[in-house]
């Protein structure tokens, strides 16, 4: 999803903020950033710029490398098994995944996703019997909102606010994605997509893979994110389509059950429930 780069710190941002701002300059397609690179990129002084990096190699976000470089520190590392441990969403997931994944042909994948800004971000998957073709949605890569049915599902359940924001400046986006050339066609298109409760993409991420996803939401009703198969298109049928898209709607009905449950700490956790066939 490109973007027209959005200025890392307005000039009201906090000494805080200033310090998130360093912390985000870290990325896949820059790893590695110096005192001098990064006052440069974020207009700072040297000297502020400095005072970031040792805070935050104070608590171990980012470490000192080679040279005069620095990369992100083993505090992430800490937590994300944190996240692992202790996310309720993930935890309330996991088993019915498992549960999932054995109605599903080989080579198939079952995904938890969930919303992160304007992006959609995979945070646990599960795989089936067979081999494998590639999938995108990898733990911790963040992926468009406008394709595929794991994105389509959360994008539809986003508050009507929202999704006009995201019109307004993804318009051209939204329309090459088939998701309706004016505001008027993205809202109804959106609202048939609630209606079914469940959406079905084919190739639309991953060529050869058909996406069959459901939301999840949180007490309020707000979307937290999605469940999603992932299946090979040639064994994608109708037919199993058909089976599996209320087992997804069921799973993720599942999920939030049992994040509901883990929220009231006066009342002992349920056992699972198995989804029936």
């Amino acid at each position: 999803m490109k973007r027209s780069p959005d200025p890392i710190q307005p000039p009201s941002a906090s000494s805080g903020d200033r310090m998130l701002a360093v912390l985000a300059l870290f990325s896949i397609e820059r790893p590695e950033w110096t005192v001098d690179a990064a006052a440069g990129e974020l207009a700072v002084s040297a000297t502020t710029a400095y005072r970031y990096f040792k805070r935050l190699t104070k608590a171990g976000l980012i470490s000192p490398i080679s040279g005069a470089g620095y990369a992100l520190g083993p505090a992430i590392i800490q937590m994300d098994r944190q996240i692992q441990i202790c996310d309720p969403m993930l935890i309330a997931a996991r088993g019915v995944m498992a549960d999932l994944i054995q109605y599903a042909a080989e080579g198939s994948i079952v995904l938890l996703c969930r919303l992160f800004h304007d992006r959609v971000m995979c945070m646990h998957q599960v795989m089936g019997r067979g081999p494998q073709m590639p999938v995108s949605y990898e733990r911790g890569r963040l992926m468009p909102l406008f394709r595929g049915a794991t994105a389509k599902i959360i994008l539809a359940h986003l508050p009507p606010r929202t999704l006009k924001s995201l019109h307004v400046r993804d318009a051209a986006e939204i329309a090459a994605a088939g998701l309706g050339a004016t505001w008027d066609e993205f809202r109804a298109h959106l609202a048939t997509l609630r209606r079914q409760g469940v959406v079905v993409s084919r190739g639309e991420i991953d060529p050869g893979r058909v996406g069959i996803a459901a939301p999840i939401f949180d007490r309020d009703r707000a979307v937290l994110g999605s469940l999603s198969f992932v299946l090979p298109a040639p064994r994608a049928d109708e037919t199993l389509v058909g089976r599996l898209a209320p087992l997804t709607s069921a799973g993720a009905r599942e999920i939030e059950r049992a994040m509901s449950h883990e929220s009231a700490p006066s009342q002992p956790s349920p056992a699972r429930v198995k989804i029936a066939r």
